[in-house]
């Protein structure tokens, strides 16, 4: 038998008669009022207006002279209208009331039944004497802006049977109270509160409880009572975006009852029980988002009701079991993002009801069954990202429902069917990324319905349909990367939708045709790498609404169209790698939102024209390189204060470099093989420059030191004085004798090295006992390995390696900034000391073997070339000392930049910050992929990515980890496993590092570069670690740097995107992180997506889910490409040139040339 519950006491306040807030005071005397004459007319009418009294929106009827309220709006009354009945009944839904809740509401209305006020912006807390209404069987108090905790008295409400506290910012634990509810409690809704703890297990008590919903708070954790079973009237359980953990209970399978079970986005691990399938009366199952594992169950077959199966993003592993064939009332069935395997079963074709069949992302082999045609409902079909092969079966024609099918990024082969031209309600097709040949059907361009055609990276050939021009609802077509030939059909001029042509990487030929200008709605156009031939058309300029022109790498002739200059809109402008001849049309400048013109590689000739120096938004790049441009440098072009990059190498330039002094965002330079004269600008970027992008000016004063820069006065004019020179003359006199000086230094050093190599040298005793008069491990005879062409000596790097040069000290070693006297700066890293020192050591030849070692495993890294690891410049040793070599990076760390340096990371712009994780990204994936044996970095962090000058990321401390752990110089266990904040957590209990530690690491690195904090970071709440954080946060916008979240919506959206990939990047599971091959192909393809991602998720998941379900940003975010993520081959290769063009075209290429998984 329950005991009633304690009831509260009275009041303090009342008992001390505390002065009370005047707004309260009416209610209280009303209260004291009424517990002398409660329940009759009168008082009720007193209470009610009262309560209303402060608020606008007390409805007009509700008159202070009443008799009675029963014949007001609002209320109800027993025995219906009249002025006898006592109130039974208080309605408001969707009223802005904006009053607190009123005390004596049970003593003021005694015969109170129904309490409903929702939606109607309630504030304050939830009264502690509503236990005192005896009739009350429905508190519905939901959407309001209720604070505080649920009163435990609430269990002594003992006729309540609906209880709607949801949708509020009530806090602290469910009351295990509520039990005593257990009598009459149908309903419990306390979802999307700031409710925390653990589900009371007393909650198992409430045999008659039909609906439990405790989802979207989001501190609510522990497991899920085992009491629940108990629940044998339960007909939903929804515990959704919580922290819910462990696993589900088997117990779950004895709630007959059981409709809904909605558990989504929560921590739940382990396997699906078997025992659900005993939950006959289940309709829908919503478990995505959470990390259960094993295989599916057969059981769940058995479900004759089961409408919607959604389990997508998990860790599900093996086949679709083949009893899902008897699944007669399913509608959606999404298995997206796991590791499931095996064949689709043939058996989902006799699924009637079946809308939804999405399989994406998962390891899916065999072919796609003809059978699943006679699924006649199927509304989308998406089997992308596996390993499906052979053909696309005809027999899918019969879909006459379909809307959308997705098949990209598989093995695919042979024709696409010319009877899917039948689907005439078909919206979206992406077969891209797969071996698909012949031509495209041209009925596909007959279907009403279409908007997007995606048909990239295949082997498609034959010429481009003419019904092209019929393809009136086509808003995204892309063919690029594909095998087209023919001509561009004037008919195009028929697609009025068109928002993004993409015919790239093909090979078109002829003209490129007029009738585009019809095209009013395109924004983005891309023709590049085919062999287009005749002039740019002017008629482009007439879509008003272009953004971004590539008609890059064809055979384009003629002027650049002066009419260019009428798109206002135009962001990027590439038309490089053409015969484009003539000067360059001065109304471009017209073009004031352009952020990136490249010219580069034509025959175009004249001056650069004053007016590009006035297009403010020109922040990305400028390239002019490899033309017959003449003339000086615009002195205007210092307005060009937001540009990043320039390049004019490689045209007949001349002048001097004076106006390119005031450029002071500029990042990368190349004036290369002009005509360029006199001396160089003293500034940041000048004295940083390589030589090789100042090379081929025969007048260009280059020689290096401080001899070459020149101060600019305001004028831009060089800075000269007698004294001045007389003191440049003065400086060449030093460096004369300083010269002279060496070269006698050099001849008597090397007499020196001689002379010690015959006393004894590498390990003899009589070397060991002069160290500590000979200047320590310093003074031990070197040997040097480098492994590029280098100017400067051991001796050099040597005498830099003071306390004064310290840049930076980490697990490895010691870092030095070494400035060479040639003018070049070089970071030299001096590994940690033994810990068996040569002083001490025995010659029993493990020294020997230990230089070996050191040895074999430097000329490893010395091999590596990649555009974003650190160039390795060499390594020298000697009996003491290991020092290794490689380019300075003048800005630093990405560490330092973010969180160091003042205001530095505030300024990091999106598209920076973006470089620079795709750069560590694919730098990372080819030590891991293209270097045999692969080398696991085993340090990846925010300081071991350096930043170039043009901010690319440059992988540092690469192999480190193996020389010192082979070499023994390690100081303690820790220096191989990583660094605090970014080490796996697999790590604690494996002490083992691989590749997928790495990923787990670069995760953190994206996640810091997103947030702004450091993993460990002091001001995020509760002490958590970033990834905890960032995962517990509803709100992702939220946790993004505030200087991030000014940004455009779309780039919003990509930053949330590439959140989404570092998430997976920090699974729990090892085998649950993508490689980093794949990391870098999905964050390639987040960039070529940014336009479209949010009208896919509208067109993909609407309506078919719960709420929250996001499932196609997560599905566009987790494809996982396996092409390579670049160009680069295997290690070793050749060193490449830093200043060449084509390493512009990384920085500022459009967007066009990788997979998609949808546009």
């Amino acid at each position: 038998m329950r005991l009633p519950l304690p009831l509260p006491s009275p009041s303090p306040m009342r008992r001390r008669h505390l002065p009370l807030p005047l707004p309260l005071l009416p209610l209280v005397l009303l209260h004291l009022l009424f517990a002398a004459s409660s329940g009759s007319p009168s008082s009720e009418v007193a209470f009610l207006t009262a309560w209303l009294n402060t608020t606008a929106a007390r409805p007009p009827d509700w008159s202070p002279a009443a008799l009675s309220p029963c014949n007001w709006s609002h209320v109800s009354c027993a025995g219906g209208t009249g002025e006898t009945g006592a109130v039974t009944s208080v309605s408001f839904q969707s009223v802005h009331l904006a009053v607190p809740l009123p005390a004596g509401l049970c003593a003021a209305l005694p015969g109170l039944v129904s309490f409903v006020v929702s939606d109607a912006n309630l504030t304050g807390g939830v009264p502690d004497d509503l236990w005192r209404c005896r009739r009350l069987t429905v508190l519905d108090i939901s959407g309001n802006a209720l604070t505080g905790s649920i009163p435990s008295s609430l269990g002594n409400a003992t006729a309540l049977e609906n209880l709607a506290l949801n949708s509020n910012q009530l806090s602290g634990p469910i009351p295990p109270e509520l039990a005593a509810l257990a009598p009459t409690l149908r309903n419990l809704l306390l979802f999307d509160n700031r409710l925390s703890g653990e589900l009371p297990p007393s909650l198992g008590d409430l045999l008659l409880l039909e609906s439990l919903r405790a989802g979207g708070n989001h501190d609510l954790a522990g497991l899920i009572p085992e009491s629940f079973s108990r629940l044998s009237s339960l007909v939903v359980l929804g515990l959704a975006d919580t922290k819910i953990s462990g696993p589900l209970p088997a117990s779950l399978g004895q709630l007959q009852s059981l409709q809904t079970l909605s558990i989504y986005t929560t921590a739940l691990s382990g396997a699906i029980p078997p025992e659900l399938g005993n939950c006959s009366n289940l309709t829908s199952i919503y478990l995505y988002e959470n990390s259960l594992s094993g295989p599916l169950p057969p059981s769940l077959g058995a479900l004759p009701r089961l409408q919607k199966l959604l389990l997508w993003q998990n860790a599900l592993t093996g086949p679709i079991p083949e009893s899902f064939g008897n699944l007669t009332s399913l509608v959606s069935l999404d298995l997206s993002i796991n590791s499931i395997s095996g064949t689709i079963p043939a058996s989902l074709g006799r699924l009637p009801a079946l809308q939804d069949l999405m399989l994406s992302d998962n390891n899916i082999t065999g072919t796609i069954p003809p059978l699943l045609a006679n699924a006649t409902s199927l509304v989308q079909l998406q089997v992308d990202t596996n390993e499906i092969s052979g053909l696309i079966p005809p027999e899918l024609g019969r879909l006459s429902g379909l809307q959308v099918l997705f098949a990209w990024q598989n093995q695919l082969e042979g024709a696409i069917p010319a009877t899917l031209a039948s689907l005439a309600n078909l919206q979206a097709l992406d077969l891209s990324h797969n071996h698909l040949t012949g031509i495209i059907p041209p009925g596909l361009f007959l279907l009403r319905n279409l908007t997007k055609l995606l048909l990239l990276s295949n082997d498609l050939s034959g010429p481009l349909p003419l019904e092209i021009g019929k393809a009136a609802s086509l808003v995204r077509l892309r063919l690029g990367g594909n095998r087209i030939a023919g001509s561009i059909p004037a008919s195009v001029s028929g697609m009025k939708s068109i928002n993004f042509l993409d015919l790239g990487s093909n090979r078109l030929a002829g003209p490129v045709p007029a009738e585009l200008g019809n095209c009013s709605q395109l924004q983005m156009l891309d023709l590049s790498n085919n062999s287009l031939t005749g002039p740019l058309p002017v008629s482009l300029a007439a879509v008003h609404g272009l953004q971004e022109l590539d008609v890059s790498h064809n055979r384009l002739n003629g002027a650049v169209p002066d009419a260019l200059g009428r798109l206002e809109t135009l962001s990027r402008l590439v038309l490089s790698g053409n015969s484009l001849s003539g000067p360059i049309p001065p109304a471009l400048g017209q073009c004031r939102n352009l952020e990136l013109l490249d010219l580069s590689d034509n025959v175009l000739t004249g001056n650069i024209p004053d007016e590009l120096c006035g297009i403010d938004g020109l922040d990305i790049a400028l390239n002019l390189s490899r033309n017959a441009l003449t003339g000086p440098i615009p002195a205007k072009i210092s307005e060009l204060s937001k540009l990043s990059v320039l390049d004019l190498s490689y045209n007949a330039l001349n002048g001097n470099l004076a106006p390119l002094a005031g450029l002071d965002n500029l990042v990368t330079l190349n004036v290369s093989n002009n005509n360029f004269s006199g001396y160089l600008p003293d500034t940041k970027l000048f004295r940083q420059l390589s030589t090789s992008c100042l090379a081929g000016n025969s007048g260009l004063c280059t020689k290096g030191g401080d001899v070459c820069f020149v101060s600019i006065d305001a004028n831009g004019n060089p800075v000269t004085s007698t004294a001045e020179e007389a003191q440049r003359v003065h400086r060449l006199k030093i460096a004369i004798a300083l010269l002279v000086t060496a070269t006698v230094a050099m001849v008597l050093g090397m007499m020196g090295i001689l002379r010690a190599r015959r006393m004894g040298f590498g390990g003899k005793s009589g070397g060991r006992s002069s160290d500590s008069e000979s200047g320590g491990e310093l003074s031990w005879p070197w040997q040097f390995t480098p492994f590029q062409k280098l100017s400067f000596s051991v001796d050099q790097v040597v005498r830099s390696l003071v306390d004064a040069n310290i840049i930076g000290k980490g697990c490895s070693g010691v870092v030095y900034r070494v400035s060479i006297d040639t003018g070049e700066v070089i970071a030299v890293k001096k590994l940690w000391p033994s810990t068996q020192t040569a002083a001490t050591s025995k010659d029993d030849g493990t020294s020997g073997r230990v230089r070996d070692s050191f040895s074999a495993e430097v000329r490893t890294l010395g091999s590596i070339r990649h555009k974003n690891i650190v160039r390795f410049l060499g390594c020298c040793w000697n009996k003491s000392t290991r020092l290794l070599m490689y380019d300075y990076m003048a800005n630093g760390s990405l560490g330092a930049v973010l969180h160091e340096r003042r205001g530095a990371g505030a300024q990091l712009e999106w598209d920076v910050r973006y470089r620079i994780v795709l750069g560590a990204a694919q730098g990372i994936a080819y030590l891991h992929h293209d270097c045999v044996p692969p080398i696991v970095h085993r340090d990846i962090k925010a300081n071991n990515i350096l930043i170039g000058l043009d901010f690319e990321a440059y992988i540092a401390d690469f192999g480190l980890a193996k020389l010192v752990e082979d070499g023994d110089f390690g100081r303690s266990s820790n220096t191989v496993a990583g660094s605090y904040g970014y080490i796996a957590p697999e790590y604690g209990y494996m002490m083992k590092i691989t590749e997928k530690s790495d990923v787990y690491s670069y995760g953190v690195v994206v996640l810091e570069v997103l947030t702004g904090k450091q993993p460990i970071d002091p001001t995020i709440p509760d002490g958590l670690h970033v990834v905890d954080w960032v995962r517990r946060c509803r709100d992702r916008a939220g946790v993004l740097d505030p200087a991030l979240r000014r940004r455009s919506s779309s780039e919003v959206e990509e930053m949330l995107q590439v959140m989404g990939v570092a998430l997976l990047c920090v699974s729990a599971a090892p085998d649950d992180r993508p490689t980093m091959k794949d990391v870098a192909a999905m964050l390639k393809e987040i960039r070529l997506e940014r336009e479209d991602v949010a009208n896919v998720d509208v067109l993909l998941k609407g309506g078919s889910s719960p709420p929250h379900h996001v499932h196609a940003n997560a599905a566009a975010i987790a494809d996982k490409a396996t092409s390579s993520t670049s160009s680069t081959p295997p290690c070793p290769q050749g060193p490449s040139n830093s200043c060449s063009s084509s390493s512009f075209s990384a920085i500022y290429s459009l967007s066009n040339k990788a997979k998609s998984p949808f546009g």
